[in-house]
């Protein structure tokens, strides 16, 4: 890829700015380690070291960007205050991972207490949804700074649905189902009309919605509706292009039948069109049956509707 030499200087620069400042806005809350009896560097050990378990020398030499005789005296400085200790790798006898102490524990405490009230200071100067975007953009610096190592290890939560989601949702199905199929703008109104009456008629006993949410983005939903004492219908499930092939799909559809189940329906049944190839794999999978087929114009397409069951 080859960036047009302006615009890249530009990001560079740009870049460059983010670190100067940045590295500012740390040195501040780095000033509480000064009235601390450790350096800057020895607190950064402590911390992994409380962090992280089965660490080496050599794992926190290479982490901490710290040259290794350095960090030798400086494990040597803590082990005889009695700080840490080293313990045997049952694989390689000639490694040894090094772990807190009660007494380094209890060292690290009022370290870390310090370091985390500095955070929320911080935070406190902002509104709670100035707070996300700033979390939510560091997360993506480490994302993709990062490398692999900082995937972050919940992939996705669900959860109901809350104010805001109604309008994301027929957004993104709008605009989801135009790029990957051409469908028009009356998918969306559609979307818009069941989610509607969803809200409006909602009865919490018999009905309920499920919102994936992956690093508080909303990814994917489903909603499960009441048709009757005996019927429940799966309605518009979808899983953003970002996130597929976490199984969020298979998961939303596990939740909408285990739902029907604990609540004594005997069928849960969907509508959907033949096109929809990945969706349809799913509720397969999950034992739904083609009831029946029928070819319809809508959404400025010729599409195949199909009706799919499963007796519960």
């Amino acid at each position: 890829m080859t960036i047009h030499h302006h615009s890249g200087n530009e990001r560079i620069d740009a870049v460059r700015a983010f670190n100067r400042f940045y590295t500012r806005q740390i040195g501040l809350l780095d000033e509480g380690w000064l009235k601390s009896a450790f350096s800057l560097t020895e607190a950064r050990v402590l911390y992994e070291l409380a962090h992280r378990d089965g660490l080496t020398a050599t794992d926190l030499a290479r982490d901490l960007g710290l040259d290794p005789g350095y960090l030798s005296r400086l494990l040597k400085k803590f082990e005889e205050r009695g700080l840490v200790e080293r313990a045997a790798i049952e694989a390689d006898a000639r490694r040894s991972s090094i772990a807190l102490t009660p007494a380094g524990r209890r060292a690290f405490a009022p370290l870390n207490r310090d370091s985390h009230d500095q955070v929320a200071a911080l935070l406190d100067r902002l509104a709670a949804s100035d707070q996300d975007r700033l979390v939510k953009a560091m997360q993506t610096v480490q994302r993709l700074l990062g490398g692999d190592g900082a995937e972050p290890k919940v992939p996705y939560l669900l959860r109901p649905l809350q104010v805001g989601d109604v309008g994301w949702i027929v957004r993104r199905q709008g605009l989801i189902y135009a790029q990957d199929y051409g469908w028009d703008e009356t998918y969306e109104a559609l979307v818009a009309e069941i989610l509607g009456a969803f809200v409006k008629s909602f009865d919490p006993k018999w009905e309920r919605s499920w919102i994936a949410e992956r690093e508080g983005e909303v990814v994917g939903s489903v909603f499960l509706v009441r048709k009757s004492d005996e019927v429940a219908k799966l309605r518009l499930l979808y899983v953003e292009p970002s996130a597929r092939g976490l199984g969020i799909g298979k998961r939303l559809v596990e939740e909408c039948i285990g739902f029907a189940r604990a609540k004594g329906y005997r069928t849960l049944t969907l509508w959907t069109n033949d096109i929809l190839v990945s969706a349809r794999r799913i509720y397969e999978a999950a034992g739904f049956k083609l009831a029946e087929e029928e070819r319809h114009h809508s959404f400025g397409k010729d599409l195949v509707g199909q009706n799919w069951n499963l007796e519960l």
